[in-house]
């Protein structure tokens, strides 16, 4: 098994998307349309926060890190998948294929950990009102946002630092991108350790993301009920309405995923479509529903715009 080691390329073969030979270039340029328009949506979303004043508030600081984590993880992913829909070879140095995992993992407990950040903060705005300025501090702010991103990277380097215990024998990855499951199907020995692991992460993040959300939307939810108030559930409604749809949508995709590679008998084509999907969906919907569906950053995009034009 060393000599086979070592004889290893210093590369590993993804699989490609099985598309007849005259609709390659078309799918091509469509997915180049994709990403192109989600990152001029998010880079849009990112700069309309950071630049304008109106928008310095706490919850619109937690929502900056959604942006910014789904352009971490659509160009992680789906440049790499372009190029192999029109490549002869699907291939990737394997420090990159393992960075492309890194952040393709961190980018999904990102999503699932900034949910639940920002559905507290949207908990404490509608539940607590004449409390919020003094809870969402800009310290406290802060905190949270650190809170996000520390518990997400801890979770994702450990899961990636358990694969140096094992030997790389396998060059051949049957996935469009490389992930945590892909390359440990790579190595040879006993992987035990890192699927438990695995999966001890997932439920971390799950638990934590839905456990958080859960409460602060029955919570919003109850306080709507009994208050009355007809702009309190206005207020619930356009604030929560999307981004449960986002996550229940992510969770879907999410879920049918992980599982798809503990049984052998899914399509190997749904699995990959659904692999990317996951990618896709939130950079996608995210800028449309925080950028149009919220009043305050429409009406600022709009204003921006408008200067724009008749300057």
């Amino acid at each position: 098994m060393p000599n086979e080691s070592l004889s290893l390329p210093p590369y590993v073969s993804l699989d490609r998307f099985v598309i007849p030979l005259g609709g390659k270039y078309p799918v091509f340029f469509l997915g180049l349309l994709i990403y192109s328009f989600c990152v001029f949506c998010n880079v849009t979303l990112v700069a309309v926060i950071v630049l304008r004043r109106n928008l310095h508030k706490p919850v619109y600081f937690i929502l900056l890190s959604l942006p910014l984590n789904d352009l971490m993880g659509i160009t992680a992913m789906l440049p790499k998948v372009l190029s192999g829909i029109v490549a002869e070879t699907n291939r990737i140095p394997y420090p990159l294929c393992v960075l492309q995992a890194f952040l393709l993992h961190l980018y999904g407990g990102g999503i699932l950990f900034i949910l639940a950040a920002m559905s507290f903060d949207r908990y404490v705005a509608i539940c607590m009102p004449l409390r919020y300025s003094s809870l969402m501090t800009p310290r406290a702010v802060a905190c949270v946002i650190t809170l996000v991103w520390t518990l997400d990277f801890v979770l994702i380097t450990l899961l990636f630092a358990l694969q140096t215990r094992l030997t790389r024998c396998r060059s051949v990855i049957a996935n469009v991108f490389c992930d945590n499951p892909s390359l440990l199907k790579l190595m040879c020995g006993d992987a035990s350790v890192n699927n438990v692991v695995g999966l001890f992460n997932t439920a971390v993040m799950q638990a934590v993301s839905v456990t958080v959300q859960a409460f602060s939307y029955v919570k919003i939810l109850i306080a709507c009920v009994v208050t009355g108030r007809t702009d309190a559930k206005k207020k619930a409604v356009n604030t929560c309405v999307g981004q449960l749809v986002i996550l229940i949508v992510f969770e879907i995709v999410g879920t049918f995923t992980i599982l798809s590679h503990r049984f052998p008998n899914v399509p190997r084509d749904l699995q990959k479509i659904m692999g990317v999907l996951i990618f896709l969906i939130s950079p996608l919907l995210n800028p449309l529903v925080y950028g149009l569906y919220t009043t305050e950053i429409r009406n600022t995009l709009l204003r921006v715009l408008k200067n724009r034009v008749f300057v």
